[in-house]
């Protein structure tokens, strides 16, 4: 090509006729770029072409052409759905005093003061009494023996209030009858009503001789509440001891001294199977045993006074206000409840032990 051809006008040396054929074509690519942007997108207030749907938009009015690049946005790691809670948990603002019993009354007449302690300091208690301290009487009995404990930790709180009953069924497969203060969600007291094992530790006839011991040492398989509740079998209460522990959290648990301590000859042997089960299930988590205080319970008596004074006082009180309820043991003032034979020598006295102190065989 000379210079003279680079000199020539377009026009002149492709000539109209190809000029004109070129626009055609690039008006054409227009037209179509401008036909499947509408397919995404269509300006406010311009009119669609006929069989062209438009959607409406109102973050841009741009058409991407095939020269944009893609934002990439990396995929979000999908986040598990938080565990669901257990039935037994139950919030608090604070710490949490968890106490597990054999019968209503073991907690104010071994456990106390650290439970009344622990009211007045303003932290949440849970008590739990696995059997129904029915000694073959019957529902009614236990019933007496429950509002006698109600009322009690009412005196506990100062505050003579109703209390709310819920029926919770732990994940276990345990059924509890939880009672709470209208108004207080720092205290709960459990009943499962497993039956009375009998000072003899054989049981009664109204309940079939069935024990809590019998199911620790697997004469029976299963063990059902005097109240109808569904029977449940050996590995299911140890899993909702422990179902209790990790729901409430708390950062000390109150029993009795179990089996296989020094200190369990003598006592009464549901309270060793209690003991028993909680250091078998509780006592094995790393995390919980050093919480763990046993009371022990009837051979304390044999064992120095450790209480007097207004503490040994407000003790006493607490117990008569309970003791109103229990036809069996009812006194009706200071000196007449600490005159009672036995139960006087076990109010004056209070003997928490750590595992290391349980003396074990």
């Amino acid at each position: 090509m000379t210079r003279a051809d680079r000199r020539t006008p377009l026009r002149d040396r492709l000539g109209v006729g190809a000029l004109v054929a070129i626009l055609a074509v690039v008006l054409l690519t227009g037209a179509s770029i401008v036909v499947s942007g509408a397919l995404g997108f269509w300006p406010v207030g311009v009119a669609a072409p006929d069989g062209v749907l438009p959607t409406p938009s109102s973050s841009s009015t741009s058409v991407p052409t095939s020269t944009d690049t893609p934002s990439s946005t990396p995929a979000a790691t999908p986040t598990p759905p938080p565990a669901p809670l257990s039935p037994a948990a139950q919030p608090c603002d604070g710490e949490t005093l968890l106490s597990i019993w054999a019968h209503p009354d073991d907690d104010i007449i071994f456990g106390n003061p650290t439970i009344s302690g622990a009211i007045a300091a303003g932290h949440c208690v849970r008590t739990v009494f696995l059997t129904a301290g029915d000694a073959g009487k019957g529902i009614g009995y236990t019933h007496s023996r429950e509002l006698g404990i109600l009322r009690a930790y009412n005196h506990m709180r100062g505050v003579d209030e109703l209390w709310d009953s819920t029926v919770v069924t732990l994940d276990s497969g345990l059924r509890v009858d939880r009672l709470t203060p209208q108004g207080d969600g720092r205290i709960s007291v459990m009943f499962v009503r497993l039956p009375d094992g009998n000072i003899t530790g054989g049981g009664f006839g109204s309940t079939g001789h069935t024990t809590l011991s019998a199911l620790l040492d697997g004469g029976i398989g299963t063990l059902a509440p005097i109240d109808g509740g569904p029977a449940v079998d050996l590995g299911q209460l140890s899993a909702a001891l422990s179902e209790l522990a990790t729901a409430l959290q708390p950062s000390q648990i109150l029993t009795h001294v179990p089996r296989g301590s020094a200190y369990a000859p003598g006592d009464h042997p549901d309270h060793s199977a209690v003991g028993a089960l909680v250091r078998d299930s509780i006592g094995r988590d790393a995390t919980a045993a050093p919480g763990i205080r046993y009371f022990i319970g009837y051979p304390s008596r044999d064992l120095p006074q450790t209480l007097d004074g207004a503490v040994l006082d407000a003790k006493v009180e607490t117990y008569r206000i309970y003791a109103q309820q229990d036809e069996v043991v009812r006194c009706a003032d200071r000196d007449s409840c600490l005159r009672t034979p036995k139960f006087g020598d076990w109010l004056r006295r209070s003997y928490p032990l750590n595992e290391a102190e349980l003396r074990l065989s």
